[in-house]
């Protein structure tokens, strides 16, 4: 089994400091192994909602049965419980250093909001992801790009992980969807999933969209903010500065795991290496390990005239802007030099697929993909 040690450290450091932590992530991420994993080091008890004798068990007296329990409570799906919510808020207020909650659930837009609205200065939230760089190793990071880390996906061979993606796809839009309480014919969805997977790294366009779908611009907005909630989209928002340049004002959107988009736009195996979509499918991946490195913001910066950054984020309280090639050596480029004199960047690292570390200029500095951590740490 791959360990997660970087993930379980971070959750027993919010459990330390917090009565709740919720864990959140897409359904088959591994959030039910990891809690299990967490169980071990703790006196503790697991529900999982999904499971008829468990609910039963919990939900028949759940005061009575949280208030009797004196250890670490893990509960799986809470999104189909919400009435425990403010059961959990009120013994949190009793301030039993020995009584702690584990809750899991698949959409992170549904935990922020009880979190604001019920467990308010209770609660620590962690996204959780598939499998990163620094959990499967530096060797194996083709096979992360290509597959996707759903562990299911990364673990299988080349075959059965393309079918287990698309086999994901139908049970994510047909059965998980509807749990969350939304009701959007499955179809739409999907439509909706595939068309945005061929707009993958592109600006957010809600007429553009709105147009293709035959819907109105505010559906097509409520189908990214579902996509976007149950983790499976990531809108990466754009950077604003004070300069006199018309800058873009809306997100990026990604496929958040590159198995998925390569499932949605129907590539088996490498066929993505053929595929126009190939430097942005690679861009979305090194988005995706640098977020699941460091917990600093992400941005992209991007004018009407054409100059960009593909990230922008904070370091040690410096600005330092990612660029993400998909070749042999990266040169210094145009946008590089606007992007560093406008923003004021401290650094700026090129990110590519090679083997070799060098600099373009004083403060440009290309980097392999397998030691992109330098960025957060050198």
């Amino acid at each position: 089994m791959i360990q997660r040690t970087h993930l379980l450290l971070k959750v027993k450091d919010a459990i330390r400091r917090s009565p709740v932590t919720a864990l959140t992530g897409p359904r088959q991420c591994g959030k039910t192994t990891l809690s299990k994993e967490i169980a071990k080091d703790y006196e503790s008890v697991f529900f999982d909602l999904e499971n008829p004798t468990d609910k039963q068990a919990l939900l028949a007296a759940p005061f009575i049965t949280l208030r009797s329990l004196e250890k670490l409570i893990i509960i799986d799906e809470i999104h189909h419980a919400p009435e425990l919510l403010p059961i959990i808020r009120v013994l949190c207020d009793e301030h039993n250093e020995n009584r702690k909650f584990l809750i899991l659930g698949s959409a992170s837009s549904y935990l922020v909001k009880a979190s604001s609205e019920t467990l308010a200065g209770r609660i620590a939230l962690i996204d959780m992801s598939g499998f990163g760089i620094s959990e499967v190793g530096a060797e194996s990071l083709k096979s992360l790009w290509l597959r996707g880390g759903f562990p299911l996906s990364f673990l299988a061979d080349d075959q059965d992980s393309f079918k287990w993606r698309l086999d994901f796809v139908r049970t994510f839009l047909e059965s998980d969807i509807p749990q969350l309480g939304i009701n959007i014919p499955s179809e739409s969805l999907r439509r909706f999933w595939v068309m945005l997977s061929h707009y993958h790294g592109n600006i957010w366009n809600a007429a553009e969209f709105a147009r293709s779908l035959s819907t109105s611009e505010p559906t097509a907005r409520k189908y990214l903010d579902i996509l976007s909630g149950a983790l499976v989209v990531r809108q990466l928002q754009p950077w604003h500065e004070n300069i006199a340049k018309r800058q873009v004002r809306s997100p990026k959107v990604y496929i958040r795991d590159t198995g998925l988009l390569h499932a949605l736009l129907m590539l088996e195996d490498k066929k993505i290496m053929e595929h126009p979509k190939l430097g942005a499918s690679w861009e979305g991946f090194i988005i995706e390990q640098l977020s699941l490195l460091n917990d600093a913001p992400l941005f992209f910066w991007a004018t009407h005239a054409g100059s960009e950054i593909d990230l922008i984020t904070i370091v040690g309280g410096k600005r330092v802007g990612v660029e993400i090639k998909y070749g042999d050596a990266p040169a210094m480029t145009k946008s590089i030099k606007l992007a560093t004199d406008d923003l004021n960047l401290y650094r700026v690292y090129v990110i590519y697929p090679g083997d070799r570390s060098y600099f373009l200029n004083e403060n440009t500095k290309v980097i392999p993909a397998k030691n992109m951590d330098e960025i957060f740490t050198g």
